[in-house]
């Protein structure tokens, strides 16, 4: 079969012929795939960066997808940290981290929303109590998680969401999707009074993000839930001694260890069926696996799906 191998941490992955998976114990079971996300946290598995990445080389990248089993039946897998991932024309999963999807649902979307969609989700409802009524700061939310983010904590019943980001043009395009305010980060300030931030960007402007609005709050003993989500400005912030004492600010981490697989999978199929019913939507973009070398390192406002 053909997949996508990546044989050193400085290079892309290259197409090219690998052997076949093979299901090696009872909870194991060989699929084959039908789109797979390129993801944040594909890469950086794949590029050794990310804190559960094995370091492990040659590896064949791919951390979830659509896959079609021995049955017929259409699945959503997430897999372990494993070498044998979902950008190939057939992979290995456990069954038991898999949910049974529709036939009639779109691979491609499924495969574009699952990974960036449930970062928002699974924070909102298993790392904190998220009463209805609580404003919401989305930091960083023009990227494909975070727009999906700002629709996610509407659904939730938030009553404000505040969107942050760089680009103005993105931003722009966000109240569409539910955010009752798009800011740049220079005017965070604005966005002082949320109880709830989630945080794709960490590094120095969220370090610097949280002062501003600690500094601006109307009332600093009302509780500010900070959860760390993503890290795309850096993986080290600047967070001074005062933020913590001189607020009632919590700082909690949503992501793989902090939220158990049991967990993950359990709230799955809801955002599954969120997607398919068109509630959230997704920008995807359908890209032949042979073609992972020209898009490995692409910016691209859509979520690449890989197709074998």
């Amino acid at each position: 079969m053909y997949a996508a191998v990546i044989t050193t941490f400085d290079a892309p992955p290259t197409y090219r012929e690998h052997p076949e998976p093979v299901a090696t114990s009872e909870n194991a079971m060989v699929v084959e795939v039908l789109a797979a996300g390129l993801h944040h946290l594909t890469r950086a598995k794949a590029d050794g960066s990310h804190y559960s990445s094995s370091g492990v080389l040659p590896l064949v990248p791919g951390v979830d997808g659509v896959v079609r089993d021995s049955q017929g039946r259409l699945r959503y897998a997430a897999l372990d940290d494993t070498a044998m991932g979902t950008f190939a024309e057939r992979t290995v999963i456990d069954p038991r981290r898999s949910v049974l999807l529709p036939d009639d649902i779109d691979p491609v979307q499924i495969a574009a929303a699952m990974n960036p969609g449930m970062s928002s989700w699974v924070a909102l409802r298993r790392r904190i109590d998220f009463p209805k009524g609580q404003r919401v700061l989305v930091l960083g939310a023009t990227g494909s998680a975070g727009r999906m983010a700002v629709q996610i904590a509407k659904r939730f019943g938030a009553a404000q969401v505040i969107a942050a980001g760089r680009d103005a043009a993105r931003l722009a395009t966000l109240p569409a999707l539910g955010a009752d305010e798009a800011i740049t980060f220079d005017q965070i300030e604005q966005a002082a009074d949320v109880d709830v931030v989630l945080d794709y960007v960490w590094g120095e402007p969220a370090g610097q993000a949280m002062i501003q609005l600690l500094t601006a709050r109307t009332d600093r003993s009302v509780p500010l839930t900070w959860i760390e989500i993503g890290s795309i400005a850096g993986d080290l912030a600047r967070v001074p001694s005062a933020a913590l004492r001189g607020a009632r600010l919590q700082i909690v981490g949503s992501g793989i260890g902090s939220v158990s697989p049991r967990d993950f999978m359990a709230e799955l199929p809801e955002l599954a069926t969120a997607v398919a019913e068109g509630a959230i939507e997704v920008r995807a973009r359908r890209t032949p696996l042979v073609e992972i070398s020209q898009v490995w390192t692409a910016e691209t406002d859509e979520r690449v799906v890989l197709v074998p």
